[in-house]
């Protein structure tokens, strides 16, 4: 039998590709591993790592689970993991495109080299795109550079397969070593290195969770880190099995970390922050807390739904076509999407806006605009609102108008602010109803428990509808969750509800209000190191006095 017989054809189409996730932060991943991820037809992911990867895969995508769930390992509290080789060759012998992710990077972190070598025996081509390893983004994100200008010997290790030997020769250098463990290992390892012949007094840092949010790093000696650890109420812990990476030697001396620990000095560090939005409006808002090291939860309190008699809609939408208009003026986000979907249903695109003047009530609502192919004619130059709008909008002129008619396609609930001032700016305005906003379902009790019991640092309010209808669903935040307000009226709205307004932005701009939070973060933080104590979050501390509102 011939070599080509002996593997089937379809192994010809099958191919797998073995990607580094990274450590946890989703940032870290690489241009080729989204551009691999995207052509997967078969994700096979290790459970630390599948919400990193799962959103740049398309959505037809099969995940295969390797986690099993069964009575022993729910007693053990540590999660099973199927065969991952049985998955992979199962797919790539059915001519798949297969993406394998692990956690860090397929060489230093993950166990695939026995997944790669049944590749190779069976004829299915396969490829490596590396991620960055822990031990080198961890350490990274805890402030612990590795290596200095004199070139330190640096050592990886897994201490919970090193050896006799390998301690042997740690004890005996004096480079610096990176060591994986787990949380309840950690004591024991630094035993190991004494007892081989390190220094007590030597420094250590112990990071958990790296990269992430959740990250916690604890600088200490390998003499004394067992007391910090209890100390510090982490050991003993349920959680003792979660990976930890440890870095041993001068480059974690305290003072040096002090000033390099640029993560966890975010200004929203941990800060878990709701976002009581639409997640379609929430998903820039929610990107910009990230980069302040906040843990945006998006919490619906508004659904957007069709209107009751779309006949206006409709007539409205027929007569952008034939002309009836000068003007179409968004006030919003969803009127764009409104209008939007009307076009797609009517077979229309961007173009039927030829020879209309399109106006837009703020950048995002612009945005919107352009996306749908429509660059706006006027954008505020001042303030993003209807009044805003109003001060650059031309009055009517019969002699360079030769329409004067404007469609405004807004909420059932919008104010009457526009429609009046274009009125007296001599226009004709055909006010109509695009969409209605009604309050959204409640969310889960996990939820509304956080809320009201102070499991959210803070929350913020783009509108009276959100203080409003969040109150109506999930019930009012604890008084030591940071309330932070788009607006006066929005500021309002939430004292008349019994809320303290702590945040008040400067501009009625979401991204100038999720600045405004930061600040705030900023200088609580900035207070506590100078009155020598520890930093924590809101949600961390007990009801008490609060600080006083500030803007920025």
């Amino acid at each position: 039998m011939s070599p080509i017989a002996d593997h089937p054809a379809v192994h010809a189409s099958g191919h797998v590709t073995f990607l580094g996730a990274g450590p946890g932060d989703p940032g870290l991943l690489t241009l080729r591993a989204v551009e691999a991820l995207a052509g997967a037809e078969v994700l096979i992911a290790e459970p630390d790592v599948l919400d990193v990867v799962r959103g740049h895969a398309r959505a037809s995508v099969s995940t295969p689970e390797l986690t099993i769930v069964d009575d022993a390992s729910t007693a053990a509290g540590i999660p099973a993991i199927r065969d991952a080789v049985n998955l992979v060759m199962e797919a790539a012998r059915g001519g798949k495109r297969v993406v394998r992710a692990v956690t860090g990077d397929p060489g230093l972190d993950g166990d695939t080299g026995a997944e790669m070598l049944a590749c190779a025996a069976a004829g299915i081509p396969f490829e490596v795109v590396p991620g960055i390893a822990a031990a080198v983004g961890v350490p990274a994100y805890a402030g612990v550079p590795l290596r200095d200008a004199h070139g330190t010997d640096v050592r990886f290790v897994d201490s919970r397969t090193a050896g006799e030997r390998c301690w042997t020769e740690l004890g005996a250098s004096d480079g610096t070593v990176v060591v994986s463990a787990t949380l309840d290992t950690v004591a024991a390892t630094a035993g190991e290195f004494v007892a081989a012949g390190r220094k007590p007094d030597t420094p250590i840092t112990v990071t958990v969770a790296g990269t992430t949010t959740r990250q916690r790093t604890w600088t200490a000696t390998l003499g004394t880190i067992a007391l910090t650890l209890k100390q510090a109420k982490v050991l003993p812990s349920a959680a003792g099995h979660q990976p930890v990476i440890a870095v041993v030697g001068e480059r974690s001396a305290p003072a040096q970390r002090d000033q390099l620990a640029w993560f966890e000095s975010k200004q929203l560090f941990g800060w878990k922050v709701l976002v009581p939005r639409t997640k379609e409006q929430a998903a820039s808002l929610s990107d910009q807390l990230r980069s302040y090291g906040a843990v945006p939860h998006e919490v619906p309190t508004i659904a957007v739904e069709p209107p009751r008699t779309p006949q206006q809609m409709e007539r409205a939408v027929k007569g952008l076509v034939t002309g009836r208009y000068e003007w179409i003026a968004f006030t919003s986000v969803n009127a764009v999407k409104a209008v939007r979907e009307k076009f797609e249903e009517y077979g229309l695109d961007a173009r039927a806006f030829a020879g209309i003047k399109v106006a837009a009530v703020g950048e995002q609502t612009a945005a919107a605009l352009v996306d749908f192919g429509v660059k706006p004619d006027l954008v505020p130059s001042g303030e993003q609102s209807a009044a805003g709008l109003l001060d650059d909008w031309p009055p009517y002129d019969p002699v360079f108008d030769p329409i004067d008619r404007v469609f405004l396609p807004r909420a059932d609930i919008a104010t009457e602010t526009l429609v009046a001032g274009l009125i007296e700016l001599g226009w004709e305005v055909d006010d109509v109803t695009a969409y209605r906003t009604v309050r959204a379902s409640p969310p889960p009790a996990e939820t509304r428990e956080a809320i009201k019991g102070g499991g959210f640092d803070a929350v913020l309010f783009t509108s009276s509808s959100t203080v409003r209808n969040l109150v109506g669903i999930a019930g009012k935040p604890h008084n030591v969750t940071v309330i932070a307000c788009i607006g006066p009226a929005t500021a309002k709205t939430a004292e008349e509800h019994g809320l303290r307004v702590d945040v008040l932005s400067p501009e009625p701009s979401v991204h100038k209000l999720a600045e405004a939070l930061a600040a705030f973060g900023a200088q609580r933080r900035a207070a506590a190191r100078e009155a020598g104590e520890a930093v924590t979050r809101p949600s961390e501390r007990r009801p008490g006095s609060r600080r006083r509102r500030t803007t920025t």
